[in-house]
């Protein structure tokens, strides 16, 4: 799975991790997370993200 890159702040999703403190259970694949979804550290949108 690969990582991804907020480029608002440059926090970095791992599929491995998930976002659990957010309702993203580890291995959760970028592509599943739900639209609504948000940077945890910036909140940026989805859209702000690109791939590792």
């Amino acid at each position: 799975m690969e990582k991804w890159i907020c480029e608002v702040c440059g926090y970095v999703y791992d599929p491995k991790q998930g976002d659990p403190d957010n309702g993203i259970e580890p291995g959760t694949p970028f592509e599943a997370i739900p639209e609504d979804w948000v940077c945890p550290e910036c909140g940026a949108g989805k859209e702000d993200f690109v791939k590792q």
